[in-house]
Parts: C-alpha cells; sequence; structure tokens
C-alpha cells in the first residue's frame, strides 16, 4: 500500500468545513458537547463510517494540530495507549500504535502513515491531517494482539474566528476479532465525544 495521500482527499477534507457531503446515505447519529456526528453504514463490516463536525472553543487551530501530531504527549493524556511511535521504513515513516481493551478482549495494533499539511484556502489557514493502516515488513502481526487492517481517518481544521477551531473529521475503523458489530458501533456512541473532550482538556494542559 502507498505511504503517501492523493491530493483531493486533503481538498474534500477542508472542503467538509464549509459544505458538509452527507449525501449517499449519511444520519444523524448524536449530538453532543458542541460536535454533531453523522454516520453510514458499510454493508460489508456491519459497522458504521462517522463524520464529525463541530468546535474546540479556547483551542486555536496551530495547538489543536500540535497536540494532535505529538505522539509523546499523546501517551500522556490518552489512557488507551498501551505503546506508540514513529519508526522510518525504505518507503517513508510509519507509526506503530498498540490500543488497550477492557478485559477479556485482546488488544488492537495499528500500522498507520499520516500526513499533516496546512493549506492556504481563499486566504484563510487550514490544516488538513490524513491517515490509514498499511503494511511494512519490519513490523509483523503480534501474538496475543489483533492487528487492524482497515483505518482510516481525516481532520480539518481551522479558525472558528475567535479563540477557538472548528473541526472535521472523517474515520472507519473495523477492529476486527470476535466483538460484535453491536458493540463495536455502541460504543462509538461514548468513545467519539469522549475523545474530543479528552483532546480539548489535553489542548489546555499543553507544555508550549
Amino acid at each position: 500500500m502507498e505511504l503517501s495521500f492523493p491530493e483531493r482527499l486533503f481538498r474534500e477534507s477542508w472542503g467538509e468545513l464549509e459544505a458538509p457531503a452527507l449525501d449517499g446515505g449519511w444520519e444523524l447519529f448524536m449530538e453532543s458537547t458542541g460536535f454533531t456526528v453523522y454516520r453510514l453504514y458499510d454493508q460489508q463490516s456491519g459497522l458504521y463510517e462517522y463524520k464529525v463536525f463541530g468546535g474546540l472553543s479556547d483551542c486555536p487551530p496551530q495547538l489543536c494540530v500540535d497536540v494532535y501530531m505529538d505522539l509523546e504527549y499523546r501517551k500522556q493524556w490518552d489512557q488507551y495507549v498501551k505503546e506508540l511511535y514513529e519508526e522510518e521504513s525504505e518507503r517513508g515513516k510509519f507509526i506503530y500504535w498498540e490500543v488497550k481493551y477492557p478485559f477479556p478482549l485482546s488488544n488492537r495494533d495499528y500500522v498507520c502513515v499520516r500526513e499533516c499539511r496546512d493549506l492556504d484556502v481563499a486566504g484563510e489557514k487550514v490544516w488538513v491531517i490524513l491517515a490509514k493502516s498499511v503494511t511494512v515488513p519490519q513490523c509483523p502481526e503480534k501474538p496475543g494482539i489483533i492487528r487492524v487492517s482497515s483505518y482510516k481517518q481525516s481532520v480539518a481544521i481551522k479558525s472558528d474566528g475567535k479563540n477557538g477551531s472548528r473541526v472535521f473529521m472523517n474515520y472507519f475503523d473495523n477492529p476486527g476479532g470476535m466483538i460484535p458489530s453491536w458493540l463495536i458501533n455502541w460504543a462509538a456512541k461514548s468513545g467519539v465525544p469522549s475523545f474530543l473532550q479528552e483532546m480539548q482538556k489535553a489542548c489546555k494542559k499543553y507544555p508550549h
């Protein structure tokens, strides 16, 4: 799998900040703490892809991006991180990330690439971060940990015109294994807003 992203994905991500693309089966899932979440059913997996729209007050865009990209800091504020680091491969840098799952479920791990760009859109600065799962030879699957091979995420961030940020996030994650799809879909309902709340707290505590 390629370790880079096509230009159109960056354009599509920042475009959703101005004109959300919700045709083709997207349905309103929930509204919570300033965020609206839509979902799209994926027949193949029985899971949902999500789009999140909202704002982070008192968190300027550059700060949000710095916190989101800082892997070492993520280990401090994200309680589900077991292992997280960036490494170089022949085709470029990749990230290894092991996520803690509650007993008796096995932990999951990800091998993924991501890219952050700050773009000038009609004289306004917009940051776009893209990530996806990849396969690299030097990072084989580990016994007792389930490898997540189907993961993608895009985030677009811009100023809200005050001291905060407007945020768009699109993601799909199939954790695999023997977890029933209804349980995964149920967990997403609390997982989406709680992650954004934790990130907002992390922004306020970020050691500049």
